[in-house]
């Protein structure tokens, strides 16, 4: 689910110093109920992927190439807009972990785009919690949150390019006036209002020590993004075990946490708060993962592996 400006990513960050005052009212992510009818700990040995034939890829050629995939405990779904990772496979917990968990899932993409047909530019495949057939959108008013903890992987296994490999972000609504309809000359307003879906988040991006701009390899957090939908830069990114998370306060705002290791988030973690692209929350919906390559049919995206992803109410 891509929010406009994904394929420019480099050209519209921006620095922002990482913490920030208090929040009044915030929402650690992690806060209050745990919904047990969505969420994945990745434990059952027999957990599977059902790709059901070639990936969706609407966004690019709108077509679907339904039925969908899908997990085998029916808590995840193939995105109709931009298909699957190539792989979506259950592995080892690696080490430093959760402790006790011993499944994990691994996501890997090299066909981003329309299948058959590289695209030799920057594209992504989704990986999609299924929330709305489960639980339904959830009001911000109840104070919805999310977190994940994801193993990033030496430097040396990133994608050799420069740009964003990885995304985790959330799906939410909100009400906007319809756009205003020009006819000749003249602007007509309509007092109708219509629901806009829109995709906050993270996104890692990996700086290469072969490209001349950077002289080693590192890799930085992004955070889409401020009231005008820009990137906001974050901490740097070592390799390990992370911890992220995101929560809505009933204003509306998001707000964005990460730590790295496995703990649970506290108020200390969050980095940035906002109303991305100036829109205020009024539903929360799911959240998803994106896998991000250079679409040649011959280049492997990053391998990141994520684990315990799940969804919270505060009240």
């Amino acid at each position: 689910m891509r929010s406009p400006g994904l394929l420019r990513l480099a050209c519209y960050v921006i620095a922002i110093p990482v913490f920030f005052t208090e929040v009044n009212g915030q929402i650690v992510p992690g806060t209050g109920f745990r919904q047990t009818r969505v969420g994945d700990d990745f434990e059952d040995e027999k957990w599977q992927w059902f790709p059901r034939g070639e990936k969706a890829s609407r966004e690019q050629d709108n077509r679907e190439r339904r039925p969908l995939g899908g997990s085998s405990n029916g808590r995840w779904f193939e995105s109709p807009k931009r298909g699957m990772p190539d792989i979506i496979e259950r592995v080892p917990t690696p080490a430093g972990g959760l402790p006790g968990s011993k499944g994990a899932l691994k996501l890997q993409t090299l066909n981003s785009g329309i299948p058959g047909y590289p695209s030799r530019k920057m594209e992504q495949d989704d990986f999609i919690m299924a929330c709305a057939s489960r639980i339904g959108g959830q009001s911000v008013s109840r104070g919805p949150s999310c977190t994940c903890r994801i193993w990033l992987p030496p430097y040396e296994n990133w994608e050799d390019r420069s740009g964003s490999h990885f995304g985790y972000r959330i799906d939410l609504k909100t009400t906007v006036p319809e756009e205003k309809e020009r006819r000749g000359i003249l602007f007509f307003s309509r007092k109708k209002t219509e629901q806009k879906s829109y995709w906050p988040g993270f996104f890692f991006e990996f700086h290469s020590k072969t490209d001349p701009r950077y002289p080693e390899d590192e890799a930085v957090l992004l955070i889409r993004g401020d009231h005008l939908g820009r990137e906001v830069r974050g901490p740097k990114l070592a390799p390990g075990w992370w911890t992220f998370g995101m929560s809505v306060t009933p204003d509306g705002r998001v707000h964005y946490y990460a730590r790295r290791g496995v703990e649970d988030l506290t108020a200390a973690d969050r980095i940035y708060s906002s109303y991305p692209y100036s829109y205020q929350a009024e539903l929360f919906a799911t959240h998803f993962f994106n896998s991000v390559n250079q679409n040649d049919g011959q280049t492997w995206s990053t391998p990141f592996i994520i684990d315990d992803p799940a969804i919270y109410l505060s009240r």
